[in-house]
């Protein structure tokens, strides 16, 4: 049986676009199981990003646009919200970052657009569809940083880049410790039961959750839960409503609106958790990046997996 969709979605060019700028708000993307990694400072002149270009860190931005939210947010959390001048649609997570214009998408996103704000910093998010802008953006003299921010272990690399970039260099170190230092101590708490198997939402058309290489993997297993389609190396892998019928995950995880349509969709019926009242509600606003909330992510999930800890 394939599965069908629980609601309409955008189809065609409009979908992957939408597909991509929910890749970067939840962060759904290639990588590795994470290691909590210490802050770092940047000691090299010169930061090479991971498209390969380069900027010197003799450069002190003071017209920033941020097309990234992690970006975005470290930027508010270094307390350097009046440098922004431009954020995606998809950074409207508190009234500061609502209050930054908004200049569209953060994949390949509108350089005029962005050129508008006079940025002398850009920040993409490093994927090759943004090669481009990043290449427009240089040419037309503004300085541009693309990082993929995939990871929980990325945090400390760009933060530290970011902080330079603003002229307080070695300043970020209070900011990603706090964060990892609440991961870790969530991590060393002990589930009060067997943990918890999880499936995790993503799409419904067609059906998608988390693999092994995706962020909110490492946040589940953070949480103390366990991802059941952990197996799986791609980061959002396409699945079956069989399949995860035949792994029987405890709870389903996921968004208000999926949530709803899932308990309301015959389909989704074939899997013991939806049939029995399983499906637990996840804030994306919160859990949808590997950035300065992840400690606050971690928690909610923790909580939605365990509520007898908060009995």
């Amino acid at each position: 049986m394939r599965p069908r969709p629980v609601h309409p979605r955008p189809r065609g060019r409009a979908a992957r676009r939408v597909v991509a700028g929910f890749a970067i708000a939840t962060a759904v993307a290639a990588g590795f199981v994470i290691a909590c990694a210490p802050a770092k400072d940047v000691h090299d002149d010169v930061a090479r990003d991971d498209l390969g270009d380069t900027i010197p860190m003799a450069l002190v931005a003071q017209r920033i646009v941020s097309l990234n939210p992690v970006t975005t947010e470290l930027l508010l959390a270094l307390g350097e919200g009046r440098r922004l001048v431009g954020r995606t649609h998809w950074d409207a997570f508190s009234d500061q970052a609502r209050a930054i214009p908004d200049v569209g998408d953060g994949m390949m996103p509108n350089v005029e657009a962005v050129l508008g704000q006079r940025p002398d910093l850009v920040v993409l998010y490093a994927t090759e569809s943004n090669r481009a802008a990043a290449t427009q953006l240089r040419r037309a003299g503004v300085a541009t940083l693309s990082y993929r921010t995939d990871h929980v272990a990325d945090l400390p690399r760009v933060a530290a880049v970011l902080a330079a970039a603003i002229g307080r260099r070695g300043e970020s170190g209070a900011v990603v410790d706090s964060v990892f230092d609440r991961l870790d101590s969530l991590r060393a708490v002990p589930v009060p039961t067997a943990r918890v198997r999880a499936f995790w939402h993503v799409w419904d058309s067609p059906v998608m959750t988390i693999g092994k290489g995706s962020y909110l993997s490492e946040l589940l297993v953070i949480a103390g839960g366990d991802n059941v389609f952990a197996d799986l190396e791609a980061p959002s892998p396409q699945v079956s409503l069989e399949e995860i019928a035949k792994r029987d995950p405890d709870v389903i995880l996921a968004g208000p609106t999926s949530a709803r349509a899932i308990a309301q969709h015959e389909g989704w019926r074939a899997i013991r958790a939806v049939r029995e009242g399983r499906i637990l509600i996840i804030d994306t606003m919160i859990v949808g990046r590997p950035g300065v909330r992840m400690g606050e992510a971690a928690q909610h999930l923790r909580a939605l997996l365990y509520p007898e800890e908060t009995r």
